[in-house]
């Protein structure tokens, strides 16, 4: 166990430098809100409660997965829980996959349930873990979190470089399906930087998803996080830094998604700093928006400057609003108020 805590802690500790980032932007650059010089509102009009998965949160940002199941990460996600418990938005647990072989690893997710009862929680578990899992152990996952979603991961990449990875993937789409037949809980379906193709997206059209958060390539590249811990010369370090910049843009492939009309949310995250990157996200069809690397750098510092963090981003969502003229998510989203630059 004590190499699942050190790759967990080098996980956050990576993903905190600036080697980590994508070198390629999220290609927020290339689309610009269209000013409303005579908006028909007052700024108290605007209102960005929104619902996901059937449940009303107070903002259409939500905290995406990070980290779970190693010393600190405890105290960590406390902070992170109080917050979004307080504002009522969503919050993504790091990947349970700890609780499949170490009976013990499930007391964290009961703690945190049990401080912050009201809170919005989201289990996580990897797509290569699934296909080996029963039914019964992944409700086990959300049981011990009372958990009102799922959250599968699917990390190509990312487990092709890591030094521990498993990329076995064969029977994935299957079991999604199965998975989402089984469960009581909506599931959702999120890459990890890299972005979904349209190929990829219209072919889970029938799979019984909830959601599928695109998490594009644009913030935290989990290839680069990986070649970091890699041995220097392994056949893995080397070849990461071939797919250093590998993917699809957040931007582009939340784009793609918007156009397919799928049966499932839309959720956009990767590299997404600022409240008027998530009003482009939502411009463009995200029904959520995402962020990661930001709340965890607030975190760090203490739950004040996290509240400081998401009282300046809904402030600058609205602002976005307000200058587009929409007063409300359901208007930002489909009223065209974006352009390619």
């Amino acid at each position: 166990m004590l190499d699942f805590e050190k790759r967990k802690r080098d996980h956050i500790d990576i993903s905190l430098s600036a080697q980590s980032q994508s070198g390629v932007p999220a290609g927020f650059e290339r689309v610009e809100m269209i000013h409303e010089a005579l908006p028909d509102l007052n700024f108290s009009d605007i209102n960005i409660q929104t619902s996901t998965l059937g449940l009303p949160v107070s903002s259409p940002f939500f905290v995406s997965s990070m980290t779970l199941g190693h010393m600190g990460s405890e105290a960590l996600n406390s902070i992170i829980a109080s917050v979004c418990e307080e504002r009522n938005i969503l919050m993504a647990v790091g990947s349970q996959r700890r609780q499949l072989t170490d009976p013990t690893a499930a007391q964290e997710c009961r703690r945190l349930r049990k401080e912050f009862p009201r809170l919005k929680l989201l289990g996580n578990i990897g797509l290569s873990q699934l296909i080996q899992s029963s039914t019964e152990e992944i409700t086990e996952l959300i049981h011990s979190l009372a958990a009102q979603g799922l959250i599968i991961h699917t990390n190509p990449l990312q487990e092709c470089i890591q030094p521990e990875g498993t990329p076995q993937f064969r029977g994935g789409k299957d079991a999604l399906e199965r998975i989402c037949q089984s469960l009581d809980v909506p599931v959702i379906l999120k890459e990890t930087g890299c972005g979904f193709s349209l190929k990829t997206l219209e072919s889970l059209r029938h799979s019984g998803l909830s959601a599928v958060d695109i998490s594009g390539r644009g913030g935290t590249h989990w290839g680069r996080v990986e070649t970091e811990r890699a041995g220097k010369d392994s056949v893995q370090a080397l070849a990461g830094q071939t797919f250093r910049d590998w993917g699809i843009s957040t931007v582009e492939s939340t784009h793609q998604a918007a156009q397919l009309y799928l049966p499932f949310e839309v959720w956009s995250s990767g590299g997404v700093r600022s409240g008027l990157d998530g009003a482009k996200l939502i411009a463009m069809g995200a029904h959520m928006v995402g962020i990661a690397r930001p709340v965890l750098q607030e975190a760090l510092r203490g739950k004040e400057f996290l509240q400081k963090f998401f009282d300046v981003l809904d402030y600058e969502l609205k602002v976005a609003m307000f200058c587009s003229g929409v007063d409300a998510i359901s208007r930002l989203r489909t009223e065209r108020v974006w352009k390619w630059i």
